[in-house]
């Protein structure tokens, strides 16, 4: 999704702004603020005070705006004695700690650590290899710094060099100096992900689908994981390499759900409701009547299968969760209760916190004051007396993962069993709505009083937000980076690659304090060594590739970053252009993964025959006239129409949308084979002739029915995965960019 067409439907309020956030009052005394002090302040913290518009031009943040923005990092800054205070408190800070909160090196490189002690005694600092494999020692450089007063005390930094040929991992640092001790978490991170290596030999190709959309007749009216595996087999026979399909994070525990997958409840933990049941093995030692109560809740559903306008995903989990409930109560063998209990362990006290949030989130709604009273958070005796009293519907939580992760291992080894070098390619959400299950469990990593989303475009006037809180960038660091590396660990756990969501949201977010216009926001800095580095360990160590989602506004500079530490992009066809005209093939990036169209468009039927105008007009979403809005498309259109004509792709006599349209697609994809790029994307939809869009940006469900749209044909009607192998339509596109990357 690029910057500028992303929607994520707010369904909940965002909390009560965190204490210490300015009054009415107070914010009306700001124009007794320095502004130099303010901007001094915002640029110690990592807060934009300007930024470059979509329309090229700069664009200054108010100050109302840098002083909400402050205190979701917890700085006070509506007075300049405040403000005073708090930059002397920000050059002092990291002189009150002895070693920093977290230290993230490159594998290979030279790299320091500060160590500060009292002035004048000496210190100590080793390292511990990850899982107690050994120990090395850090050694003091002849790095003099002048002393500070901290509080009293006269204080001095030293400086140790860390060894050069540190292993990669999750490693931990040690210091100690006249009694005193310290230990931060020291991360080392390849230098460059080399997953994508392979694919500069031999490029690949894969399907890129929204998988709750894709059924087969034995589906329960949603697209599951054995659709998943069966999808892989049925690409990879045309020589597919992988499947990249939505984010499959885990929603609302009970029905209703959020339909958008890029909203999610956590994304660490995935969706039940892709959870095939006749593939549980307990479901073969159901008693009858219990397998025939299992076999009715199916039929009842049956009729949603066959739906060809609407998904029905909360008739679908209600049935589905009748059924989870027998078969988790029915005895497991012994080996598959030693796979359960190895699932937990390895899972920790994550999935115990994600399991007691849904069990508790079954019967207290999402507004309910319980979820932001500091009396009910994690650990305190009210939360931990729930955690023994729910203690069997934990359980059922903990269980309904490890199925998940069962279903998903089966559906990437099957894909590998069938030839793909990738296989699955899962998406990760930029990040998870105000009332979720993170919101809660990492509350203490998370920006109170804020949400994130993006500034206004060409698309959004008003600018977006989605509804979404932020990582707090220092209380991340202090947690060592943990709770991302474990939602990293569990996406990629089996995985052949990702794709990152707004990957620039690594280096920088729009953040939009409670009650501000999305328009009145400010961009906050993150430490994108750190969280690119982290990254790219975890994926190197699943054997990933990483695909960032790099479009919409950024700095110049962050594409080549990216492609530095191995990162692929994206790149759109129809956004990518010189100047007036498309950019020809051979100069897309090679780093990257290059596709016609995106999920946020209509599938290229659709954009060919200019129905995202049509649509948009009906909704009231134009700027300008339906037949100026026409007029431009049409244009546009002819230019890569043009281009591709003269590629000799298409007869000099078609005009758009083209004398066929499905030759026309093809013809779109020929082109785009002739690209450097090292993955080449085919969308389910455009093999298969449907025209609606997943996602209209800028609507709501009650305009439109985002990402509940079923698989469908040129004809509206459904496609199911068992009629893929005789459509004429779905092999021949697949086979033209087969051969047009292997001839």
């Amino acid at each position: 999704m690029t910057a500028s067409d992303q929607q994520h439907p707010q369904q909940s309020q965002m909390p009560a702004d965190p204490p210490g956030l300015p009054s009415a009052a107070r914010e009306a005394a700001t124009g007794a603020v320095d502004p130099r002090l303010l901007q001094q302040l915002a640029d110690a913290h990592g807060v934009g005070t300007s930024f470059q518009g979509w329309d090229g031009l700069p664009h200054s943040v108010a100050e109302e705006t840098l002083i909400k923005v402050l205190a979701s990092l917890g700085v006070q800054a509506h007075t300049n004695q405040l403000i005073e205070a708090a930059l002397a408190e920000a050059e002092l800070a990291p002189w009150r700690r002895m070693l920093p909160p977290a230290v993230v090196i490159q594998q290979g490189e030279p790299a320091q650590v500060p160590v500060h002690l009292r002035d004048g005694s000496t210190a100590e600092v080793s390292i511990t290899l990850e899982g107690g494999a050994g120990s090395r020692d850090a050694v003091q450089q002849d790095l003099w710094v002048q002393p500070r007063d901290v509080d009293g005390v006269a204080t001095g930094r030293a400086t140790f060099a860390l060894p050069q040929d540190l292993p990669l991992g999750w490693h931990t640092l040690h210091a100690e100096s006249e009694g005193v001790t310290a230990s931060t978490t020291l991360v080392v991170v390849p230098a460059r992900l080399t997953t994508a290596a392979p694919l500069e030999e031999r490029r690949g190709w894969g399907l890129a689908t929204q998988l709750y959309s894709v059924r087969s007749k034995r589906s329960w009216g949603i697209g599951d994981f054995s659709d998943l595996a069966d999808l892989g087999a049925l690409s990879a026979a045309h020589g597919a390499d992988y499947i990249l399909v939505n984010p499959l994070h885990a929603a609302e525990p009970v029905p209703p759900v959020q339909p958008s997958p890029y909203s999610p409840s956590t994304r660490r933990f995935f969706n039940p409701l892709y959870i095939r049941i006749e593939a549980i093995p307990e479901l073969a030692y159901l008693k009858p009547r219990k397998r025939a109560a299992v076999e009715k809740l199916h039929e009842e559903v049956a009729a949603l299968n066959k739906e060809g306008d609407r998904l029905d995903r909360d008739s679908v989990y209600a049935a589905k969760l009748q059924a989870l409930e027998m078969l988790y109560h029915t005895r497991r063998s012994p080996a598959r209760q030693a796979a359960f209990d190895e699932f937990c362990r390895i899972s920790g006290s994550g999935l115990d916190d994600f399991a007691l949030w849904s069990a508790i989130r079954e019967d207290l709604p999402a507004v309910d004051p319980f979820w932001s009273d500091p009396a009910s958070a994690l650990g305190t005796p009210q939360t931990e007396a729930l955690r023994e009293r729910l203690a069997d519907r934990i359980g059922f939580y903990r269980w309904l993962q490890w199925i998940c992760d069962e279903q998903l291992e089966n559906a990437q080894r099957a894909a590998l069993r069938s030839g793909m070098r990738l296989g699955v390619v899962h998406d990760l959400a930029v990040g998870v709505d105000h009332s979720s299950a993170d919101a809660w469990t990492l509350r203490d990593v998370l920006a109170p009083g804020t949400s994130v989303g993006a500034p206004p475009d060409m698309y959004n006037q008003q600018g977006q937000d989605w509804g979404q809180p932020p990582w707090h960038p220092a209380r991340l660091a202090e947690a060592g980076y943990i709770p991302f590396r474990n939602m990293l660990a569990t996406v990629l756990r089996h995985a052949g690659g990702v794709r990152v969501d707004h990957i620039l949201g690594l280096f920088r977010l729009w953040w939009i304090p409670s009650g501000n216009a999305p328009g009145d926001g400010a961009y906050v800095r993150y430490d994108h060594e750190a969280l690119i580095g982290i990254l790219a360990l975890e994926a190197q160590r699943a054997g990933a590739v990483v695909i960032g989602e790099d479009l919409g506004t950024f700095e110049p500079w962050v594409r080549d970053y990216l492609a530095a530490r191995g990162i692929l992009g994206t790149s759109i066809l129809w956004f990518e252009y010189d100047g007036d005209s498309p950019l020809a093939p051979e100069r897309y990036r090679t780093q990257a993964l290059a596709s016609v169209n995106t999920h946020d468009l209509p599938p290229t039927a659709g954009y060919l025959a200019g129905d995202h105008v049509a649509l948009r007009s009906e909704l009231g979403l134009l700027e300008r006239s339906e037949a100026e809005e026409r007029a431009e498309h049409k244009a546009s259109l002819e230019k890569m129409l043009a281009l591709v004509r003269e590629r000799g792709y298409l007869p000099d006599d078609s005009s758009a949308p083209g004398a066929s349209e499905e030759r026309t697609i093809e013809a779109l994809h020929l082109l785009l084979a002739q690209a450097p790029s090292v993955l080449l994307g085919v969308a389910l939809v455009d093999a298969v002739g449907e025209r609606r869009v997943q996602n209209q940006p800028g609507t709501t469900e009650a305009l439109y029915p985002n990402w509940q749209v079923p698989l469908g044909g040129p004809d509206g009607k459904p496609v199911f995965l068992d009629d893929l192998p005789a459509n004429a339509r779905f092999n021949s596109l697949l086979a033209a960019v087969e051969e047009a990357l292997r001839g």
